[in-house]
């Protein structure tokens, strides 16, 4: 399938079957995370595969998982981050964003949900999975088979603004 379809049939799952993810196809999406972009190639992500019983409630505690049987926990590096001298931005999280971007698509790919998380309580995940402080627990990916099947690709021509609310040519207008 080419790119933009790909894109397209990528959506937002919550609520997944108990089937387990397979180990290969669990590869390829952590696989797909590795070889993003990132800033001077800093690699800043940590990313923690949660699939044990008790390590998917010890993630409920910090967010529901929608009977998801694989949580990836992205975490990033905070010791060698590349920050823009002109106002002090740090790139970790457009990096954490483009691996979590890879790895929900080619997870699409394999016919695997995905919904990518940031509203989760980070200091519970730090307790519960021992994660040091220079280390941020920054997104949850939470993957599995959904329930109720993908929603239609097609979904895009009302649930999106159209290129010209969204883009300027040559100046901001």
């Amino acid at each position: 399938m080419n790119f933009l379809e790909l894109a397209k049939q990528r959506c937002t799952t919550r609520g997944f079957t108990d089937k387990k993810i397979d180990k290969n196809d669990l590869k390829l999406i952590l696989s797909a995370g590795r070889v993003a972009p990132t800033a001077c190639n800093k690699q800043p992500q940590r990313i923690i595969a949660v699939q044990q019983p008790d390590n998917i409630l010890k993630v409920q505690k910090a967010y529901q998982t929608f009977g998801s049987q694989c949580v990836l926990i992205v975490c990033r590096d905070t010791r060698d981050e590349l920050i823009r001298p002109f106002d002090q931005k740090c790139s970790g999280d457009l990096d954490i964003g483009i691996i979590c971007d890879h790895m929900m698509l080619e997870a699409r790919e394999l016919n695997i949900g995905s919904v990518m998380v940031g509203l989760f309580d980070p200091e519970i995940i730090r307790k519960e999975f021992d994660i040091p402080k220079y280390i941020e627990p920054t997104a949850l990916i939470i993957l599995g088979y959904p329930n109720s099947g993908f929603l239609s690709p097609e979904r895009h021509n009302k649930e999106r603004k159209p290129l010209t609310n969204t883009v300027m040519y040559e100046k901001y207008s």
